[in-house]
C-alpha cells in the first residue's frame, strides 16, 4: 500500500470548474466519498523462524493465560492484582472512553442540529437621536425562538471523520490490550528475577558457609604447625568476598520487590507478605512453539493497533479534501419578538426563516492544500510505522526462540559443570587435609564451585525470562473479546 498521491497545486481550479454539475448529479443519484478508500496493507512477514521449535504453545489457550504454565500460585495472584489495579492500565482505559466520546462527538456532526434562546432587554434611545425633537420612550423587548441546521454530506467528508474515529477508538482498544500484555509480562519477569535472586542468596550463604570451615580448617593446621600463616589469609579473604556478595544481592531484591509493588499497586510491606514464601525460579514446562510467522499479525496488539492508526491517517486524508468542495446546508429559525408580553404568543409576534445555504472555500491561500499534503504525509508515517512493528515483532519472536534453545543448552553444560565442581571441591579438601595439595588448589576449586552455582541459578532464571518474553512476543496476555476490554 503506498499513500504517495499526485501534486494537488490544481486541485481547487479542478473543484470550482467542476463542483456544479457535479452537485447537481450528486444531489438526484447519491453521494461520493472524497479521499482514499482503505486497504489493509500486506505485512512483510517470513514464512518460517530460522530457529525451528515446538510443542506446547500450539494450542491457543495456553498463550492467552501462558503464567498458568509455571504453576506458581503467587504469580498467578501477582498478575491478577496487575491486572485489577495498575495505574497505566487504568490510564489505557480510560483514553479508549476518550476515543469513544470522539467517536460520538464525529457522529453528531452529521446530524441535525437544534438550538433555542430567548432575551429580554429594555431599551431607551439617546434624546439627542430623537427625531423632531420628541422625547424617546425606554422599550421592552422579548424575544425568543429556535433555529435548526443539517450539513448535507454531499462529498463524503464527515463520513470519512467518523471512518477516523471509528479506527482511532479500535486503535485505542489494541493500545489497552498491548499495555495489558506488557504489564503482565513486566510483573512475571520482576518476578522470576525475585526469586533468581533469592536462589542466588541461598547459594552464596550456602558457600560462605563452606568456606567458614575452610577458614576453621586453616586456622587448625596452622595452629597445629602444619600450614603456613598464608593459608589462613586466604580462606579468610575469600570467605568475606563471598559475604560481601549477599549485602548487594538483597539491594537488588529489594528493588525488584517495590517494582511488584509500583506494578500491583500494592505497598512494599504487603508486597513482602506475598512473596515471604520461597519455592525456587519458576519455569514452564519445556515444550514451546511460535506458531507461523503470518499468526503474529493476528495476535499481537500493537501490530493491530499500528494498523488501526493507519487506518485513521488514511481517513483524515479525506476529512481534508471535503474542504476542496462546497459545503451545503439546510437551515431553519423560527422566532417570537415583541414589546409588550401581553402580544408575546400572538401569531403576529412570529417570525421565521428557512431554506438551502452553500459555503464554498474559494481562496484559502493554500491552507486547504497544504492540510492534505500533511494527512498524507502522516498517513505514510503511520504505514512506515506498522511495517516497522512487524518488523520489531519477528525479531523479538526471533530473539526469545533463540535464547530458550541456547539457553537450554547452556544450562545443561553448566549443570554437568556444577556437578564436577562439587566433586572436586570434595576430592581437593580430602587432598589438603592429607597434605598432598597445597591450599591455592583449595581456594580455586571453591570459587569455581560457587561460580558455577551462581551461573546454573542465573540461566535458569534467563531461561524463564526467555519464555516470559517469548509469550509477549507473541501477544500473549491479551483480551481476546471486547467484552473483556473496559
Amino acid at each position: 500500500m503506498s499513500i504517495s498521491r499526485s501534486h494537488p497545486a490544481n486541485r481547487s481550479i479542478q473543484a470550482v470548474l467542476c463542483s456544479i454539475p457535479l452537485v447537481i448529479t450528486l444531489l438526484t443519484q447519491g453521494c461520493v466519498l472524497v479521499g482514499i478508500d482503505y486497504e489493509t496493507p500486506r505485512a512483510n512477514s517470513p514464512d518460517a523462524w530460522t530457529v525451528s521449535v515446538k510443542g506446547d504453545l500450539e494450542r491457543p489457550a495456553n498463550l492467552a493465560k501462558w503464567w498458568k504454565a509455571y504453576n506458581d500460585p503467587t504469580l498467578d495472584l501477582l498478575i491478577e492484582k496487575t491486572r485489577g489495579a495498575n495505574r497505566n492500565l487504568k490510564i489505557a482505559s480510560q483514553n479508549i472512553s476518550t476515543a469513544r466520546a470522539q467517536r460520538g462527538v464525529a457522529k453528531s456532526f452529521a446530524l441535525a442540529t437544534l438550538n433555542g434562546d430567548g432575551s429580554y432587554s429594555r431599551n431607551r434611545t439617546s434624546e439627542f437621536l430623537a427625531i423632531s425633537g420628541a422625547k424617546p420612550h425606554p422599550l421592552n423587548y422579548y424575544i425568543t425562538g429556535f433555529d435548526a441546521g443539517w450539513e448535507i454530506d454531499v462529498f463524503g467528508g464527515l463520513r470519512r471523520n467518523i471512518e477516523a474515529s471509528e479506527a482511532n477508538l479500535e486503535a485505542s482498544i489494541e493500545l489497552y490490550r498491548d499495555v495489558l500484555v506488557t504489564l503482565l509480562s513486566e510483573t512475571a519477569l520482576n518476578y522470576i528475577e525475585y526469586r533468581t535472586l533469592e536462589e542466588r542468596i541461598r547459594i552464596a550463604i550456602s558457600n560462605a558457609a563452606a568456606q567458614r570451615s575452610s577458614v576453621e580448617l586453616t586456622q587448625s593446621r596452622l595452629d597445629a604447625g602444619l600450614a603456613p600463616r598464608i593459608d589462613v589469609t586466604q580462606a579468610t579473604t575469600n570467605f568475606e568476598r563471598t559475604r560481601a556478595l549477599i549485602p548487594q544481592l538483597k539491594i537488588q531484591l529489594d528493588a525488584v520487590r517495590n517494582r511488584l509493588a509500583s506494578l500491583t499497586a500494592e505497598s512494599p510491606s504487603s508486597m513482602i507478605e506475598i512473596l515471604h514464601l520461597y519455592d525456587g525460579i519458576p519455569a514452564p514446562p519445556r515444550g514451546y512453539s511460535a506458531g507461523m510467522p503470518c499468526d503474529l499479525i493476528r495476535a499481537r496488539p500493537d501490530i493491530r493497533a499500528a494498523e488501526r492508526q493507519l487506518a485513521r491517517e488514511t481517513a483524515l486524508i479525506g476529512v481534508a479534501e471535503a474542504d476542496l468542495y462546497p459545503r451545503f446546508i439546510l437551515f431553519g429559525d423560527f422566532s417570537l419578538e415583541t414589546i409588550t408580553a401581553n402580544n408575546f404568543w400572538n401569531t403576529a409576534a412570529s417570525s421565521y426563516s428557512f431554506g438551502p445555504a452553500i459555503r464554498w472555500q474559494i481562496f484559502s491561500a493554500g491552507r486547504v492544500r497544504n492540510n492534505i499534503k500533511i494527512e498524507e504525509a502522516a498517513a505514510e508515517q503511520a504505514l512506515q510505522n506498522y511495517e516497522n512493528t512487524v518488523l520489531i515483532a519477528v525479531e523479538e519472536v526471533e530473539n526469545s526462540m533463540s535464547a530458550i534453545a541456547n539457553g537450554w543448552d547452556r544450562f545443561a553444560t553448566l549443570a554437568r559443570a556444577d556437578s564436577s565442581a562439587r566433586e572436586t571441591v570434595d576430592l581437593i579438601k580430602e587432598n589438603y587435609q592429607n597434605g598432598l595439595v597445597d591450599f591455592q588448589r583449595v581456594l580455586e576449586a571453591e570459587r569455581t564451585k560457587f561460580m558455577t552455582e551462581d551461573d546454573l541459578a542465573i540461566e535458569r532464571g534467563n531461561i524463564s525470562r526467555s519464555y516470559v518474553a517469548l509469550y509477549k512476543a507473541l501477544g500473549g496476555g491479551s483480551e481476546p473479546s471486547l467484552s473483556a476490554v473496559p
